[in-house]
């Protein structure tokens, strides 16, 4: 049966008006309207067919069953005063479709389970330094975040929506947490986004989130920031390597130990008391007029995932290509590579490709299974 619902993501996830869809189908605004609220049983076939084309999305994604759809007071959005209402709904639309896609690789893979504790009785500082211990990093440099993420039972994607007014969020569904980072921020900025969610999964978990306030907001925000640059620079290692009136230099050469933008290592060296407010100060202006505000100096590659390069290698290694995932799914290729963006390339996909070549057996999807 024709599912409404699935025509309210899909038209949201692709951030056209009613009136410019209708248009690009060929049918009345009112019919739309009708269509998309329920009002008419069962849409003619050609009708749906032009919508699934206007959307660029497979007419079998409307007659799956309802989409899990995330609270708005149930992610944490990084700067949600910037983004529009569009933009807002359109990246929870895109957890949505994360839901399905991690449901899916669950059924054939043995993901890690979570190990993500409650720790919002603790200050941000000693619930980064109380994580640190748990997952056994001590006071080491993470040299990759994702991994760290992903072995501890949080589900990574990608938030590919061309803009970066949603730098990144989190959620928890159930006892799952979800991470989501917007692929258009640079390789350091994104680690922070990654440990600053982190910070709100640990910090803000338990009905946290519910009905927040202007003020709760932004302190909200300040603590997964401090949890960040705590758990991505912990003071010990700071005061150990950082001199005493360090230079706009000093600070690009010692970026690369921490993984961080320059900005936020001059921010922690700030609040780890080894530069004063007046030289800190003088710091930022430097920063702004050297760019590095926008374009970071030195810039480090991208992380990417592990667990999902393995899940991937492992499907097409079998023949199951990411556009047999995404018919597997009814989803639009563009969906599926938009979520899994930092992932893995094209290359590690013909490699494997090349790898089975010569056999031609293949196997279905039910039959992929793995271990950790």
């Amino acid at each position: 049966m024709f599912n409404p619902a699935r025509l309210t993501l899909a038209r949201e996830r692709r951030l056209i008006t009613k009136k410019d869809l209708a248009a690009k189908a060929g049918i009345s605004p009112v019919t739309l309207t009708r269509i998309e609220s329920g009002g008419t049983d069962a849409p003619e076939e050609p009708t749906i067919e032009a919508l699934a084309s206007a959307l660029n999305y497979p007419s079998s994604f409307f007659f799956l069953g309802d989409p899990e759809v995330l609270q708005e007071n149930s992610v944490s959005f990084r700067r949600m005063s910037s983004t529009t209402a569009g933009q807002q709904k359109a990246a929870r639309w895109a957890g949505s479709l994360a839901y399905e896609i991690d449901d899916w690789v669950h059924q054939r893979f043995n993901l890690p389970k979570p190990e993500v504790p409650d720790l919002r009785e603790e200050s941000p500082e000693n619930a980064a330094l109380s994580l640190r211990s748990m997952w056994g990093v001590g006071f080491k440099p993470i040299k990759h975040i994702i991994s760290l993420l992903e072995t501890n039972g949080v589900r990574v994607f990608s938030l590919d929506e061309s803009n970066c007014n949603v730098d990144a969020f989190s959620v928890w569904r159930g006892t799952k947490p979800y991470v989501f980072l917007n692929t258009q921020k640079s390789a350091e900025r994104s680690r922070f986004d990654a440990a600053h969610e982190l910070g709100h999964l640990v910090l803000h978990q338990h009905g946290l989130l519910q009905e927040p306030g202007g003020i709760e907001k932004k302190e909200r925000e300040k603590e997964a920031d401090r949890f960040a640059s705590a758990f991505l620079m912990p003071r010990e290692d700071l005061l150990a390597r950082v001199p005493s009136f360090p230079s706009l230099g000093d600070l690009i050469k010692l970026k690369s130990r921490w993984g961080v933008s320059v900005a936020a290592l001059a921010k922690s060296a700030f609040d780890a008391g080894l530069v004063s407010d007046w030289h800190y100060r003088a710091l930022c202006r430097e920063l702004s007029a050297a760019g590095y505000r926008k374009k970071e100096p030195g810039p480090m590659a991208r992380e990417r995932s592990v667990a999902w390069e393995k899940i991937l290698r492992s499907l097409w290694s079998k023949g199951h290509t990411k556009q047999r995932i995404s018919s597997a799914l009814s989803l639009p290729i563009d969906e599926l590579e938009a979520l899994i963006k930092t992932v893995v390339d094209d290359k590690a996909q013909k490699e494997a490709e090349k790898a089975r070549s010569g056999n031609k057996s293949g196997a279905t999807l039910r039959l992929v299974h793995s271990d950790r």
